[in-house]
C-alpha cells in the first residue's frame, strides 16, 4: 500500500513544450530557408570547421572516382546525359560493370552538394554572422554545378581530352575554394597580417604558378596518353607524349626544388612553426608523387599507380595553397572600446 503523502509530493512528469510554427514562419522558411535556420541554430565554431573540411574530403574523393571511371574504361559506361540512357535515368544491369561505375560517380556529386550545402548552411548559422565564408560555399556550390553539366559536355562529345581536361581543372578550382574556406573557418576576420617578408612571399607565388603549370601539363599528358577512359576509340591530343611527359617531369622538379628552396629561406629567417611545418608536410607529399610519377612511367602505366598519383595531385594542390595561407595570420576582429581613462573624461564632459 502506498503512502498518499508521496502522491501529493510526487510531482508528474511533464512533456517539453513543442514549439508552434505560425504562418509567417513558414512564409519565411520558404522565402529564404538559410535565414531561417540561422535564426533558430548556432553551431559551434569545430562544426563549421568539420562541415568546411567534408566539402574538401567530398572534392578529392570526386578527383579519385573520376581517375577510376577513366581507368577502368567507364567513361562512356553512361551514354547519354542527364539520364544513364535514353530510356533510363539510372543504369541498368544490361549495362554491367562500366554502367555501374559511370553511374556510381554521378551519384557522389549528389553527396558532394550534400557536403558543400552543409558547409553553406553552418557558415550562415554562425554567429556573429561571416558573409565572407558564406560567399566562399556559396562559390564552391556554383563552381560543382557548372561543372556537373561540363562533365556532361564530356559524356555528349565522346570524351573530347580538352573538355576532360577543363573538367579536372574546374575540380581543381574547386579544391582551392574549398580549401581557402576551411583555413577561413579557423581565422577571424580581422586584416591579415603577414608573418613573412615580401621576398619570401614572391617565392611562393613562384610555386604558385609553377604548381599550376604543372596541374595544366599534366592534364595534356593524360590528354594525349593510353588512358582515353573508354574501350572504343577516342580522340587523342594531337602531341607527343614522350615530350609532354618529359616537360611534366621538368615542372615537377621545379615545384620541389621551389619548395625545398622555399623551407631553407624560412629557416634562415627563423619564420614561425606553421610556414614551415606546412612547407615540410609539401616537400614530403611531393617526393611521394614524384616516386609514383617515375614508377608509372617506367612500368607502362598501370592504372592502381595512375590513380595514386591522381590522387596526390591533388593533395599537392591543397598543400600548395595552405602553405601560402600560413604566411599570414587573421585574428578574431576586436571592437574598439574605450579604456578607464576615455571613460572618464567622457563623463566630466
Amino acid at each position: 500500500m502506498t503512502d498518499p503523502r508521496e502522491s501529493v509530493h510526487k510531482r508528474r512528469p511533464t512533456m517539453g513544450r513543442v514549439p508552434k510554427v505560425t504562418r509567417a514562419d513558414a512564409r519565411a522558411a520558404l522565402r529564404n530557408p538559410l535565414a531561417f535556420i540561422a535564426e533558430r541554430w548556432t553551431p559551434e565554431p569545430r562544426t563549421v570547421q568539420r562541415a568546411a573540411l567534408s566539402a574538401i574530403v567530398m572534392s578529392v574523393l570526386i578527383v579519385v572516382t573520376g581517375g577510376a571511371v577513366r581507368l577502368t574504361g567507364s567513361g562512356l559506361g553512361c551514354p547519354t546525359w542527364p539520364k544513364c540512357t535514353d530510356d533510363s535515368l539510372t543504369a541498368t544491369s544490361a549495362m554491367g560493370f562500366h554502367g555501374a561505375i559511370e553511374f556510381g560517380n554521378r551519384m557522389l556529386t549528389y553527396v558532394l552538394c550534400a557536403a558543400v550545402g552543409w558547409a553553406i548552411i553552418a557558415a550562415r548559422s554562425q554567429k556573429p554572422y561571416r558573409r565572407g565564408l558564406t560567399r566562399l560555399g556559396w562559390a564552391q556550390f556554383w563552381i560543382v554545378m557548372s561543372n556537373a553539366v561540363l562533365g556532361g559536355i564530356v559524356v555528349l562529345v565522346g570524351l573530347n581530352p580538352y573538355t576532360v581536361a577543363a573538367h579536372f581543372v574546374a575540380t581543381s578550382a574547386l579544391i582551392a575554394v574549398a580549401t581557402v574556406m576551411w583555413q577561413r573557418t579557423r581565422e577571424g576576420d580581422a586584416p591579415p597580417r603577414p608573418l613573412v617578408g615580401k621576398a619570401v612571399q614572391q617565392l611562393v607565388w613562384f610555386l604558385v604558378a609553377a604548381a599550376v603549370l604543372l596541374i595544366l601539363v599534366g592534364t595534356v599528358v593524360t590528354g594525349a596518353g593510353p588512358h582515353a577512359g573508354d574501350s572504343s576509340e577516342v580522340e587523342r591530343m594531337p602531341v607527343d607524349w614522350e615530350t609532354v611527359s618529359k616537360l611534366h617531369a621538368v615542372l615537377a622538379w621545379i615545384v620541389v626544388t621551389l619548395t625545398f628552396a622555399l623551407w631553407f629561406v624560412l629557416k634562415a629567417v627563423d619564420a614561425p612553426r606553421s610556414p614551415l611545418n606546412r612547407t615540410r608536410e609539401l616537400f614530403l607529399i611531393l617526393l611521394a608523387q614524384g616516386v609514383i610519377g617515375y614508377v608509372q612511367y617506367f612500368t607502362d602505366l598501370p592504372e592502381i599507380l595512375v590513380g595514386l598519383h591522381m590522387l596526390g595531385s591533388a593533395l599537392m594542390w591543397i598543400w600548395v595553397l595552405r602553405v601560402v595561407l600560413s604566411l599570414r595570420e587573421r585574428p578574431q576582429a576586436v571592437a574598439d572600446v574605450p579604456g578607464p581613462a576615455a571613460e572618464a573624461s567622457l563623463t566630466k564632459a
